[in-house]
């Protein structure tokens, strides 16, 4: 699933191509991508709609429409673009939400297995829907001592408590592997056993992996691309994730994986994260 790298890649691709722009129609091929709105209420919504702005929210993009916002969850197999053209005949299959334009372009929400999810908000649903996020690791005011509260609360393996949306916005299973793994945490380890020292590593490590990612525009393994329908290329720059069985990078140990932390697959070095 599309982590706040690729999330954010997206929207800033977005944002200079629909701000401004007005939703002259849209058009919905299934309604199963849809959550708390019905086809009729979003469809109304969408016509004629200005776009105000485009930003991310942990793992979703959001497009400002005034009284309402469209929040996109792109999910594992979901993307959002804006086609200068016409759409190709493996595009157009796919397309779940298509917006044409006042500019001549069409907005597209394409997602293959209709993994995604599409809510449109008003303020009062805006405010429930962030409020039960937590901080965005960027954010400059997200200190390691911000961090450290919300690892201290909690018992569980400090890799599922940074991928819990509650107390983390935006960072999921790629991220956390690596992220644990730069700043040498065992990701098995019980959050509220971390010392002040490895708050402040994992702190670093989070914000600089997420930072580099997003000047790689993100990880493609299969089918996330960006806001202008390119690959991202922060793959090649992974450490741990998709590395089991290989040798560690640092110290040549074999990368062990489990699934037993949080029912994914975790991948980390016996001996760098002691």
């Amino acid at each position: 699933m599309p982590e706040l790298p690729e999330v954010e890649t997206i929207v800033r691709d977005l944002r200079p191509r629909l701000t401004g722009r007005r939703l002259l129609e849209a058009t919905l091929s299934h309604d199963d991508v849809l959550r708390g709105v019905t086809r009729r209420t979003l469809l109304r919504h969408l016509r004629g709609a200005t776009v105000r702005g485009v930003f991310r929210r942990a793992k979703h993009a959001v497009l400002d429409l005034g009284a309402r916002r469209l929040v996109v969850q792109p999910g594992m197999t979901g993307s959002l673009i804006v086609h200068d053209g016409p759409l190709a005949d493996e595009e157009a299959r796919y397309a779940v939400l298509r917006a044409p334009l006042d500019d001549g372009r069409e907005l597209v929400y394409r997602d293959v297995r209709r993994l995604g999810t599409l809510l449109l908000l008003d303020d009062t649903g805006w405010r429930a829907y962030d409020g039960a996020i937590g901080p965005e690791p960027l954010d400059p005011g997200f200190t390691a001592e911000a961090l450290g509260e919300r690892l201290g609360g909690s018992r569980q393996a400090v890799k599922k408590v940074i991928m819990d949306q509650r107390h983390l916005a935006g960072v999921g299973n790629i991220y956390a592997n690596e992220a644990l793994f730069a700043a040498g945490i065992d990701p098995s380890r019980a959050a509220d056993r971390l010392t002040p020292d490895d708050h402040r590593r994992l702190h670093r490590e989070i914000r600089r992996i997420l930072d580099a990612a997003i000047r790689s525009q993100g990880t493609t393994f299969r089918d996330y691309r960006t806001g202008t329908g390119e690959r991202g290329n922060f793959q090649l720059e992974l450490l741990v994730y998709g590395r089991e069985g290989e040798p560690c990078r640092r110290c040549g140990t074999r990368l062990a994986g489990t699934h037993t932390i949080d029912a994914r697959i975790t991948v980390f070095c016996h001996r760098c994260q002691r």
